[in-house]
């Protein structure tokens, strides 16, 4: 496992954008901390390392959106998933299977189907600097060999 701790916004992103670098198809991201710990902004920064121009939004009511760049980015917000067993009927297994990066905000939410190769994130707000973010990657399962070194700010 791996900590940062950023101190914007663009930091944040910047960490986002350095693991998508890193990212291959088939990857999943699953993201989590509070509102406004800065898991989009993470997000955004993925999606900038994929090649994904225009903006970045959460999901909050449409669960997943479709980004295309170098690679297709699925980014999930399932907060307002009530049981895991819905994200079958919008197609989950498809978009784990295949050939983009899957990014999940609120993936303790469905841990049960998350599958278990994943790189896990955690954003929390620190309490000295409202701004400040301290993020822990941890890539979970096999054949992330190299990733871990890979990812610097």
């Amino acid at each position: 496992m791996k900590e940062f701790k950023t101190l914007t916004e663009r930091e944040t992103a910047e960490l986002g954008r350095k693991l998508g670098g890193i990212l291959k198809p088939g990857d999943i991201v699953c993201l989590n901390g509070d509102l406004g710990a800065g898991k989009t902004a993470f997000t955004k920064g993925i999606a900038e390392a994929l090649g994904v121009e225009g903006y970045i939004t959460s999901p909050t009511f449409t669960i997943v959106n479709e980004y295309h760049g170098f690679k297709p980015l699925y980014h999930f917000d399932v907060y307002r998933i009530a049981d895991p067993e819905e994200m079958y009927e919008i197609g989950f297994e498809e978009y784990l299977n295949g050939d983009g990066i899957v990014v999940i905000e609120w993936s303790d939410l469905i841990s049960e189907i998350i599958p278990p190769r994943h790189v896990r994130v955690e954003i929390r707000k620190t309490p000295e600097d409202l701004n400040a973010r301290l993020i822990r990657v941890e890539f979970i399962g096999e054949d992330f060999e190299g990733y871990e070194s890979k990812l610097e700010i």
